[in-house]
């Protein structure tokens, strides 16, 4: 999961991995490691809170032996040192998709070397990777690309399993699937952890107070804290975050204190259980009650994931620094002090009593309490904006139903809020917490949750190796096997105990999961009625004037889903009112799978039929990483890539040519918004047309204005003009009217034409797709953010145009 955090230097490590520097210096890569402790490491390091009491959950007892405690510690150890430190710091952080992390990077590095995406639809014109730098931090560079080509074409484990990726759909679909299930355990996370984390945290209570009193009093606190807690998500993380990491850090120190004071005044000889021989006694001595305990004893990995998802805003040194030299040793020392205690103290008076709060002295144990209920606080708040990262990224690629994202932070564009995903994720936290009120139920559900999100990282992680990679498949079998065992042992301890709490996260999944595959259907079966009922380019050349066409003053922007042809909703919409704007824009917002587009290389614009129609087509492509500018700016944006096609005499290659077929129709240029300049200003009018250079460094192309009305005299209007680069040539008299004419369409104003489509099934469809398309998609449709939020447009210049779509 993405878990956004930190300051304005974050963006310097992003610039800085855009600007394809090697490294960061030091003094960067150290304040980047400060501030992981906060965003990526806040859940790992509580996990001490509820490790002992979940292991110990009914399923085995602590005996004078101490071959129990002993035997925890040693699985606790090597889980630590197995998973987070040579899975994840020495191997996982590697396969990083330019620079992002998190299951959606691992799937869409996958797709682009085996092409086997099926996300997003239409990526024809939109998606060709050979058109991104490899410095934009999105898609892969010609020489890159031509490289993997190459050791594909030569054979090997690589080419055999990209051809079997290629040819077979159903592993594409089991492909996208198995990233859907790790998303959608992310998700499932996201409700739980705040639940046993806080609750955990207040738990220490229980000490102060009798049993019958103390029940009475944590579930409210826990819920108190977790409503204040979702109620602060739309200040945004960078309001409160100034505090993440020194509260983690003061965590990390107490309870290293506390577990090397534990150590020595209780049991210097813990150290024993560091061998792995102490788990084999474990299991022989516990049998069936040991390894179901194994599903409290993984919640010690808890966060792994995070170190990985959260790639894209530290790098990767910064991370492993943060994870070996603070957060791994200080869990070491905290769990083997715990363990110390319980070693002395084998009868307990009720089971509450092996938390964790019992092996901190007495004196210092409420401001610990305090410091811990901070720290879960910080951890929660880092998985419930990772999933908010992680619902906007499905959103992107058209898996999930539009949501209002709103951006918290004006610097760093990943910190976002979704009210709806708040409150649900609120209601689904609270119903867990009342529900279960205990950290047993609560530690089964976030274990299998935990879980399988490893266990898909794995299996992603496994075909990178052989594919991204080109290593050899004898170490993509022995990674999946070494690592894939290990959490498989876990993954059964946890899902032996569905009826006690492992069902929640299953059917969380299941719902989200339903969800995005319904959305996605309908998504793909609308795309795929809109490509059929496409009208070709010649039926918009063949219009005769004795229809009625007249163009009016304007820009006209039609949001398409097409890459080609004409959609259907315009042509409905010219057949009921016979007139269109003097200049037409058919905009198709595309979402790739990549994390970054370059702004350079955003927009894709082509023609439209001759010149002299002043039709164009504008592709926009966004990053499922991408922060979208709002409808100004975009707006700007847009008519400058517009006209820096004119400019730059890419429109010739369209020609002038009556007949356009599909193929000439399809090409595009690449255009770079940022080259051509436009000003608006307030300024009286002055009859004054053509080109003229406004300074020695640039040239000026202002629309021509029009004579005042007589005896009213000049007025203020607003005034366009666009700001050619000054090593540019003169434009031509065709390009040079052509600018004017489209500054003079933005200085009318822009309309925005969206279709309004109402979704049925075919008739004679079976029930099931009868049931999908009718019901679920059309219910998820109505209540999901419409294409007018997804574009920004402004309500009062939209019009929009109704049609049915029978699918």
């Amino acid at each position: 999961m993405t878990r956004y955090g930190g300051r304005s230097c974050l963006l310097f490590e992003k610039e800085e991995k855009r600007g394809g520097r090697k490294g960061v210096p030091w003094r960067m890569t150290l304040s980047l490691a400060y501030q992981s402790l906060g965003v990526v490491y806040g859940d790992l390091s509580t996990s001490p809170l509820y490790v002992y009491k979940a292991a110990f959950a009914e399923d085995i007892q602590h005996t004078e032996s101490n071959e129990e405690i002993l035997g925890v510690l040693s699985f606790v150890f090597w889980t630590l040192t197995l998973v987070p430190l040579l899975k994840y710091v020495c191997v996982v952080l590697r396969a990083d998709d330019h620079g992002e992390g998190g299951t959606f990077a691992l799937y869409s590095l996958l797709c682009r070397h085996a092409r086997a995406a099926l996300l997003p639809p239409g990526r024809t014109a939109a998606w060709d990777e050979d058109q991104f730098s490899d410095g934009a931090g999105g898609g892969t560079n010609k020489a890159t690309a031509q490289n993997g080509n190459a050791v594909t074409l030569g054979g090997g484990a690589a080419a055999s399993v990209r051809r079997l990726l290629e040819r077979h759909k159903v592993l594409q679909r089991v492909l996208l699937v198995l990233a859907l299930v790790g998303t959608c355990m992310v998700i499932g996370d996201g409700v739980l952890t705040p639940a046993i984390s806080v609750f955990s945290a207040v738990s220490g209570l229980e000490l102060s107070m009798a049993k019958e009193h103390h029940k009475y009093v944590e579930l409210p606190i826990a819920c108190i804290i977790l409503v204040c807690l979702f109620a602060l998500q739309h200040y945004g993380t960078h309001r409160v975050g100034f505090i993440f990491a020194p509260v983690v850090i003061t965590w990390l120190l107490c309870i290293t204190l506390i577990g090397v004071y534990n150590i020595i005044h209780w049991e210097p000889t813990v150290y024993r259980a560091l061998s792995p021989y102490y788990m084999y006694k474990f299991l022989r001595k516990t049998q069936r009650g040991g390894w179901m305990s194994l599903g409290g004893i993984l919640l010690c990995v808890t966060g792994s994931e995070a170190m990985f998802a959260d790639l894209g805003h530290f790098n990767q040194l910064s991370i492993q620094i943060a994870f070996t030299c603070m957060v791994y040793p200080a869990l070491i020392l905290a769990y083997m002090g715990q363990a110390a205690y319980l070693c002395k103290h084998h009868i307990m008076e009720s089971d509450y009593r092996i938390g964790f709060y019992v092996s901190v002295p007495e004196k210092i144990r409420w401001p610990i309490m305090a410091i811990g209920i901070l720290a879960a606080v910080v951890g929660s708040q880092a998985v419930i904006t990772g999933t908010f990262s992680m619902i906007k990224q499905c959103a992107s690629l058209g898996c999930f139903p539009r949501v209002k994202i709103i951006h918290t932070s004006a610097k760093v564009h990943g910190q976002i809020y979704i009210p709806e995903i708040n409150w649900i994720m609120m209601i689904l936290c609270l119903a867990v917490t009342i529900g279960f009120r205990n950290t047993k139920h609560l530690g089964n559900a976030s274990g299998l949750a935990i879980i399988t999100v490893m266990l898909v990282t794995t299996c992603l992680m496994s075909l990178v190796i052989v594919l991204c990679w080109h290593k050899s498949i004898f170490l993509a079998i022995g990674f999946i096997l070494f690592f894939g065992t290990i959490e498989a042992l876990y993954f059964s301890a946890a899902l032996i105990k569905f009826r006690e709490g492992a069902w929640v996260p299953i059917v969380l999944a299941l719902i989200f999961i339903l969800i995005m595959c319904v959305w996605h259907y309908g998504t793909i079966k609308k795309y795929e009625f809109d490509v059929q009922s496409k009208v070709s380019i010649n039926w918009l050349l063949g219009l005769s004037p004795n229809l009625g066409i007249v163009r009016v003053r304007g820009i006209g922007l039609i949001h398409t889903e097409l890459e080609t042809g004409i959609p259907a909703i315009f042509s409905h919409f010219v057949t009921n009112l016979p007139a269109f704007h003097q200049v037409l824009i058919f905009m198709c917002i595309k979402n790739v799978p990549i994390p970054h587009v370059r702004p350079e290389e955003r927009f894709l614009v082509g023609r439209i039929g001759p010149k002299q129609y002043r039709i164009y087509r504008c592709i926009v492509r966004y990053g499922y990483q991408d922060f979208h500018k709002d409808d100004v700016e975009f707006e700007k944006e847009l008519v400058c890539s517009v006209a820096e096609f004119i400019r730059s005499g890419s429109s010739k290659l369209n020609g002038t040519a009556e007949e356009v077929d599909e193929e000439e129709e399809q090409r595009m240029a690449v255009v770079r918004s940022n080259s051509v300049r436009m000003l608006e200003e307030e300024a009286t009018v002055q009859n004054t047309v053509g080109v003229g250079p406004s300074s020695r460094a640039s040239r000026e192309i202002q629309s021509p204005s029009p004579a005042p009305a007589t005896g009213v005299g000049p007025k203020n209007k607003k005034r366009v003009r666009f700001v050619l680069p000054a090593a540019s040539p003169k434009p031509d008299a065709g390009a040079q009217e052509e600018l004017q004419e489209l500054s003079d369409a933005r200085e009318a104003g822009m309309a925005f034409i969206l279709g309004r489509s109402h979704v049925k099934a075919k008739s004679g469809s079976g029930f099931l797709r009868r049931l999908v398309i009718n019901f679920c998609y059309d219910f998820l449709r109505r209540n999901s953010r419409g294409p007018r939020y997804a574009v920004t447009v402004p309500h009062a210049s939209t019009l929009e145009v109704g049609m049915v779509y029978f699918i």
